[in-house]
């Protein structure tokens, strides 16, 4: 049996924190409505807000920590379309279909998201923490294939790289507003899940 996925902080925030945390997104995409994501500061976002610099960095620790908690926050529709939607993205479809309308979905949120996306690597924090929830979704998936001799953990890592690395790099330099911009990478996608899901395909 697979793990349960889960999603969101472990803990209920308090009442005063969850109350800063809105406000603080909310004041973020003032700020990027205003100006885009360069304009992005712990200075410039404590300044806004009103809350002080020291709050700011409990909350996000970091510039970079401050997009990932936007894009946390606007994931959680694509999230709950998992946990409880329609198949193929939420239960009751094979694992090898939903695996792919899980790229095709999150190939669609980051090209939506890209500037914010690509504000929240921080290459000096990468691979410390938990597993990103891509590699974790994916990793479920994975075992519910039951892929004989597979090392899951690693493929996982793998295809989660696979999927999210060439978009927040725009590797070929197209707008994320081009419609052709998530086309190549949900073909893409798509043939990488069947041919290690299903290599005689």
């Amino acid at each position: 049996m697979s793990t349960p996925l889960t999603w969101g902080p472990p803990h209920p925030e308090r009442a005063d924190a969850a109350r800063n945390r809105q406000l603080l997104l909310a004041t973020v995409r003032e700020l990027l409505a205003e100006a885009g994501p360069d304009c992005v500061t712990m200075d410039r976002l404590a300044e806004r807000s009103g809350l002080g610099k020291g709050t700011v960095f409990r909350r996000f620790g970091s510039r970079a920590g401050i997009f990932q908690a936007l894009l946390d926050d606007n994931e959680r529709t694509l999230q709950q379309e998992i946990l409880s939607g329609a198949p193929p993205l939420g239960p009751g479809a094979p694992p090898v279909e939903r695996l792919i309308a899980y790229g095709t979905a999150r190939i669609r949120f980051l090209a939506q998201n890209h500037g914010i996306a690509v504000a929240a690597v921080d290459g000096r924090n990468a691979g410390r923490g938990r597993p990103p929830l891509s590699h974790i979704h994916i990793r479920v998936l994975l075992r519910e294939i039951g892929l004989a001799g597979v090392d899951v953990d690693l493929l996982a890592a793998q295809l989660t790289a696979a999927l999210e690395g060439p978009l927040l790099q725009r590797f070929d330099g197209s707008a994320t507003t081009e419609p052709a911009f998530t086309t190549r990478f949900e073909a893409g996608w798509r043939t990488l899940v069947e041919r290690v899901c299903d290599p005689g395909a």
